[in-house]
């Protein structure tokens, strides 16, 4: 479970080539879980408009949802399928 951002270029960009329309949509999401929003979004902007999304993001509500949130992606893996291995720095 984590928090994504995703961002993108509106507007005009004049003088460089094939960059010169740019149309987006940005957003805020979140995992789909109880102390989140229904939907998985936190905040998004209308489309191809120049805006800026905020969100509050709680550090600690991500943690109980890796904890004990009802989607445990980690926890709920097919180990018979891969494997993991985690390296040490």
């Amino acid at each position: 479970q984590c928090y994504v951002t995703m961002s993108g270029v509106v507007g005009n960009l004049p003088n460089v080539e094939n960059m010169d329309i740019h149309y987006a949509e940005s957003c805020i999401l979140t995992p789909s879980d109880f102390p989140f929003s229904r939907d998985g979004v936190a905040a998004d902007t209308a489309p191809n408009t120049e805006t800026i999304a905020l969100a509050d993001l709680s550090i600690s509500d991500l943690l109980t949802a890796r904890q004990s949130g009802a989607v445990q992606n980690l926890k709920d893996r097919r180990l018979d399928l891969y494997q993991v291995a985690w390296k040490k720095n």
